[in-house]
Order: structure tokens, then C-alpha cells, then sequence
């Protein structure tokens, strides 16, 4: 079971970025899964970023990008994109994806607290200057 997050990268303020996360293995290919991105600067605490149930209907957001991020997947590929707008410097962090199994296929529940994951990405770097 593998999550492995595509290159971030170094972003003017007021650019865009899209990052992605392809799952691999087994159980990502049998089972439905909910799916999340959180992201993390030294010195602070992992916080929520988005989330997305199996089907892609239902989304959240944290405040401080709503409106200027969009969390999106695509099941037959298994992989989850983040594309991040209207970049500020404060959403300089490293990013980290994130599944939770034993969701059911119909359901619109999404997770904004990184207990309720199970798997986690390496983590790649978004570096926005101003």
C-alpha cells in the first residue's frame, strides 16, 4: 500500500500548482476509500487542507483555502489531484495525502482530522514566494 504525492514545486504568490497523489497496491484496487490532504510547516501542527468521499460528490475544505483550492480524483487511475489557486505565502508547507478504508461507496462523509486516516503520503514541498 504506497501513496506517493507528485513533485511540489516553487510557486510565485498568485500562482497555481496541481499536486497529485497516486495510490498503489492491492487494497487501494479492491476497496473504496475516502481520501484527504493535510499540510505541515516546522514547528507547527499537520493541519486539514481538504477531503473527498470515494464518489468525488462531496468535498471540504478548511477555511483558510476554500475558494482557492479544489480537491478532486479520479477512481480508475486512483489518483487524487489538489489544485491549489490564487498561492500566498502562508500556504507554504509540505503536503501530505492521505486514505481512509472501510468507507462505504455511496457515502458522502468526508475527514477532517488526520486520526481518521489510515495511509499517508511521503509528503511533498509547495513553496510559495512573495
Amino acid at each position: 500500500v504506497q501513496l506517493q504525492a507528485s513533485r511540489g514545486g516553487l510557486v510565485q504568490a498568485g500562482g497555481s500548482l496541481r499536486v497529485s497523489c497516486a495510490a498503489s497496491g492491492p487494497t487501494f484496487s479492491r476497496f473504496s476509500w475516502a481520501a484527504g490532504w493535510f499540510r505541515q510547516v516546522p514547528g507547527k501542527e499537520r493541519e486539514f487542507v481538504a477531503a473527498i468521499n470515494w464518489s468525488g460528490d462531496s468535498t471540504k475544505y478548511a477555511d483558510s483555502v476554500k475558494d482557492r483550492f479544489t480537491i478532486s480524483r479520479d477512481n480508475a487511475k486512483n489518483t487524487v489531484y489538489l489544485q491549489m489557486n490564487s498561492l500566498k505565502p502562508v500556504d507554504t508547507a509540505v503536503y501530505y495525502c492521505t486514505a481512509r478504508f472501510g468507507v462505504s461507496s455511496s457515502s458522502g462523509s468526508v475527514y477532517a482530522r488526520s486520526s481518521e486516516y489510515d495511509y499517508w503520503g511521503q509528503g511533498t514541498l509547495v513553496t510559495v514566494s512573495s
